[in-house]
């Protein structure tokens, strides 16, 4: 008799391990569908040589601070000095882009002086740093 009553019992929980494994499946699936139905157009890309440059020209950062010192990479540096290192980084690396940060109460010689050294060593890639105006 006691089974009986077993069998006859209303369950008072619901099992939503099967329904959650549906909800897995169906998420796999779309996401597998979508993600092969974005393809994108087909192009021939070129190729490039397959040969690792080791040496990144390293970009150079000259300061000239607002008591007229110079800094090559926050190191002080003369003008000699800053023309000597700037040479054998040039027979190092021909190509190598230099950046020119002056403060704005600096003399304008001082500055003048360096971007004629920067010419005089032919160094093409010279790029002058500013702030963002306010405002």
């Amino acid at each position: 008799m006691a089974k009986a009553q077993e069998e006859d019992k209303v369950y008072d929980d619901i099992n939503i391990t099967p329904m959650l494994d549906l909800a897995y499946v169906l998420l796999v699936i779309f996401i597998i569908m979508t993600t092969a139905s974005v393809q994108g157009i087909k192009v021939d890309l070129p190729k490039a040589s397959a040969t690792v440059s080791l040496a990144k020209p390293q970009t150079q950062v000259i300061s000239v601070a607002n008591n007229g010192n110079v800094y090559l990479n926050a190191y002080p540096v003369t003008l000699s000095d800053l023309e000597s290192r700037l040479r054998t980084q040039k027979s190092l690396t021909p190509d190598f882009p230099v950046v020119l940060k002056g403060d704005a109460s600096v003399q304008y010689q001082k500055v003048m002086e360096v971007l004629d050294l920067l010419r005089r060593l032919d160094l093409p890639h010279v790029g002058l740093v500013t702030a963002k105006a306010q405002g």
